[in-house]
């Protein structure tokens, strides 16, 4: 009888041990040598004195795997005594401050270059904050700010300007112009995260359009001189389901952008132009990933050369040409799978495989023209990417693109950053 006693009264206390919920002494940050303790301790779910719950700490490595200033990140739980757990959290930053310089040659000969500084992590503070200038015969800069945590874990803001100036075609009536194009434009967005994987951005942007006619034919209805001031009202929400372990990413997500716009010229009516794109990337083995992006969009279907779906190489298309076609809508899918061919503690090389998928619909034109061969655009091809592990984005990218269709062009691609 005295051992199902003592039975009992262990059992019991058993019981009253494993019911009492671990809580978590203290959240240790380690590893930040910019980034702030306290701007992680305010991004992060997890605190101390509170529940220890391991699906928020792998929701919170998540998160800050995303940030710009974090390569990777990692969690530790350690004993401390009775029901009280330390939390180590492990993050190997990215070095944010990234020097840009490109140059390349333009539709017209010309030798262009750009130059320009960002900080990612301004402040040791998740800002990014940074400007660049432009010269492609015409001068081009601007200046950008966005801080998504500025007033709390879930409120922020971003502020842009930009004087945009380039040479540009317009096409109408199977003809092509060529103009300058001159954009001056403010604009001040309010970000708000919903959840983890849910976050919207709303706002406004005032801007001055201008086109000056350069050369090529010319028509009685389109003119040779533009301005025009104009409003745009812009909403973006995205879901994001993907996580990343370093060059690899895996899931999906979705951004949905909606934007309307409204001007006074007789040759640019008010108009609504929104597009969605969905992001689906799988790990494949050790050393591959297959990427994918389908991008579908639409707008207000007016006739006119000022169509704002664009053909482009550094846009949809690898291969096809700069600003070669405008539209009223676009489907593209974009498919690529990505192998490291070699990698060590800074480098990784990728080899890629790719095609995009595209078609369009002409201004003024119907639905039917998405599957118009006319319309239609497949390119194939490969490309190498050489990533630093150790610097956001840095990420130089270069494809050679094929055109299968009929009467396509073929070329080589650069840039900085994965294509998607």
């Amino acid at each position: 009888m005295k051992r199902v006693l003592l039975f009992f009264i262990a059992f019991i206390l058993g019981l009253n041990s494993f019911s009492q919920e671990r809580i978590i002494l203290e959240v240790k940050i380690q590893g930040v040598k910019k980034t702030k303790t306290s701007e992680v301790k305010k991004i992060i779910e997890t605190k101390s004195h509170t529940k220890l719950d391991s699906i928020t700490l792998e929701n919170d490595m998540v998160l800050l795997r995303r940030l710009p200033a974090v390569s990777h990140a990692y969690y530790q739980v350690f004993h401390s005594h009775e029901n009280n757990y330390n939390v180590f959290i492990n993050v190997e930053e990215n070095f944010t401050l990234i020097p840009e310089f490109n140059l390349w040659t333009t539709t017209n000969r010309k030798t262009a270059y750009k130059i320009g500084l960002y900080d990612y992590n301004f402040l040791g503070r998740n800002i990014g904050f940074g400007g660049f200038y432009q010269n492609n015969g015409f001068d081009s800069y601007g200046v950008n700010f966005r801080a998504p945590t500025l007033f709390s874990k879930k409120w922020g803001l971003a502020v842009n300007f930009q004087n945009w100036a380039s040479e540009e075609p317009l096409y109408f009536d199977d003809k092509t112009a060529n103009y300058r194009y001159q954009n001056i434009s403010y604009e001040v967005l309010g970000l708000h995260q919903i959840n983890f994987k849910n976050d919207i951005q709303f706002g406004v942007s005032y801007f001055k359009e201008k086109y000056d006619y350069l050369n090529g034919d010319t028509a009685v209805n389109v003119p040779l001189e533009l301005n025009v001031n104009k409003w745009l009202f812009k909403t973006v929400y995205t879901f994001d389901k993907l996580d990343y372990y370093y060059q690899y990413i895996d899931g999906f997500k979705n951004q949905l952008y909606g934007q309307y716009v409204i001007s006074e010229n007789e040759y640019q009516e008010d108009f609504l132009i929104f597009w969605n794109d969905l992001f689906y990337y799988k790990r494949i083995g050790q050393k591959g990933n297959w990427a994918n992006r389908l991008r579908v969009g639409l707008s207000s279907n007016n006739n006119t050369p000022f169509a704002p779906f664009a053909l482009d190489n550094n846009v949809n298309l690898r291969g096809v040409g700069i600003l070669v076609d405008r539209g009223t809508g676009s489907v593209v899918w974009n498919s690529e799978y990505r192998h490291t061919l070699h990698e060590n503690n800074w480098l990784v090389i990728q080899g890629n495989i790719f095609n995009d998928f595209g078609t369009w619909r002409n201004p003024g034109g119907n639905l039917s023209d998405f599957i118009d061969s006319d319309n239609v655009r497949v390119y194939s091809g490969v490309g190498l990417r050489f990533i630093n592990k150790k610097i956001f984005n840095a990420v130089f990218r270069i494809d050679y693109g094929y055109g299968l269709t009929k009467n396509a062009s073929r070329g080589f691609v650069f840039g900085i950053g994965q294509y998607f």
